[in-house]
């Protein structure tokens, strides 16, 4: 079975560029026979005023290797509303717990640094747990995940 992950948005442009960066992936290229995702969906008859016309409209991120999942964020009317029912956790340690506490924080915030830069927001730092640490973020889109 092959299947995906859905993220509703307003605008995927800046998604799609911050989870490609966030997770090492790439931008799907449009299907066989187009050069932009937005002469696909203009061929299929998604109607013109539905796109963003000034980009290339790729809205899809997939991992080069084969081995994650692919996204698709998808344009949606409605705002964000509450908390996501579903997140992403992201393991830049590799759940090594080998590594001592002040080494995997040490791995995290840089993470955390790293993604900031790309336009996530920290929302909250989990560090009460003397055996755990992460951080939530939110990324561009207001989407919450977790570093750990």
């Amino acid at each position: 079975m092959e299947w995906q992950i859905t993220v509703d948005c307003a605008d995927p442009a800046p998604l799609v560029r911050f989870w490609a960066a966030a997770l090492d992936y790439v931008v799907t290229p449009p299907p066989e026979g187009f050069e932009t995702w937005n002469a696909y969906y203009l061929s299929v008859g998604v109607p013109e005023d539905e796109l963003d016309l000034g980009s290339d409209g790729a809205d899809r991120i997939m991992d080069p290797s084969g081995a994650g999942p692919r996204f698709w964020f998808q344009v949606v009317p409605e705002p964000k509303d509450g908390k996501n029912r579903l997140h992403l956790d992201l393991f830049p340690t590799r759940r090594d717990r080998s590594l001592s506490l002040e080494e995997r924080q040490r791995i995290v915030d840089a993470k955390v640094t790293e993604l900031e830069a790309l336009g996530a927001t920290v929302w909250r730092r989990l560090d009460d747990d003397p055996s755990h640490y992460a951080v939530t973020l939110r990324d561009p889109g207001g989407n919450e995940f977790c570093v750990a």
